[in-house]
């Protein structure tokens, strides 16, 4: 387990992309797109492939995502890899600074100023170690008993370009005293990644992940006092080399002083 040594804010990851206005949702159309199954809570986990401590929290990980539920919350998995490891001898062939900075913009609203891997933080309210199964279930179930803010994710038409358009709306905002505006993000997942590591503390080792962040980017912010806080369109690329059936859409906002996530919502990526 190792810890980081410097803070940085929370930014834009990628830049905000293109996007525009648009009508909320028809309720046919609501109906139709990403349903509601369940009380959706955002499950992140940092993690690195150079972490030796690391592949027990990517199995958890994996496992919640694979079951989907617990109790009445529909998980809603990121794996997000961090690049503070890949001077240890093995670079994370999925690593980015920006899931770095994203680590380190959560320590010092959630207590914990030293970063580390591997880290999980459930809606943005809790972290502790990842491996703590049953320290992660109650945390879940905990989250799942909050008031959640609807959101709505649909898939667009895809372009020639490589980019697949999603439509994301958000309800009402149920903002918390000191939580700030309120920030919505878009992002790409992808499973079924694996490597064989041959170098560094996992050296020897095939490692298997889950819902592995491919992008992320605030598309907008949420607007308070109304009942569709936002409505709008965002164009994400999807790059050639990643599986279009293992790949999923996920849309969440955020507060932006406390990192209180507030709502979610994720689908399928259809082919």
């Amino acid at each position: 387990m190792r810890r980081g040594l410097y803070l940085l804010p929370l930014v834009a990851v990628g830049g905000s992309v293109g996007l525009f206005a648009m009508k909320p949702f028809s309720s046919q159309e609501n109906a139709k797109v990403s349903p509601a199954t369940g009380t959706p809570v955002v499950v992140e986990l940092f993690t690195s492939e150079g972490c030796s401590s690391c592949p027990p929290a990517d199995a958890l990980l994996a496992k919640l995502d694979e079951v989907g539920r617990v109790g009445s919350a529909q998980i809603v998995a990121l794996e997000e890899h961090v690049d503070y490891w890949d001077d240890q001898g093995w670079k994370d062939p999925f690593s980015s600074h920006d899931w770095t900075i994203r680590q380190f913009a959560y320590a010092p609203v959630l207590g914990n100023r030293n970063p580390y891997t591997p880290q999980m933080v459930v809606d943005g309210s809790v972290e502790f170690s990842g491996g703590r199964a049953q320290q992660a279930l109650e945390s879940i179930a905990a989250a799942a008993r909050q008031a959640k803010v609807p959101v709505t994710l649909r898939q667009g038409a895809a372009d020639k370009r490589g980019k697949e358009d999603f439509f994301v709306q958000v309800g009402k905002l149920i903002p918390s005293p000191k939580g700030g505006g309120a920030e919505v993000w878009l992002a790409i997942t992808e499973t079924g990644l694996r490597s064989s590591v041959t170098r560094g503390e996992n050296a020897g080792h095939e490692l298997s992940h889950a819902a592995v962040v491919r992008s992320m980017r605030k598309i907008g912010e949420a607007k308070p006092d109304r009942d569709v806080s936002f409505a709008g369109q965002a164009p994400l690329p999807i790059r050639s080399e990643w599986k279009t059936e293992n790949l999923k859409a996920v849309a969440f906002v955020q507060e932006k002083n406390n990192l209180k996530i507030l709502g979610a919502a994720e689908i399928p990526l259809r082919r």
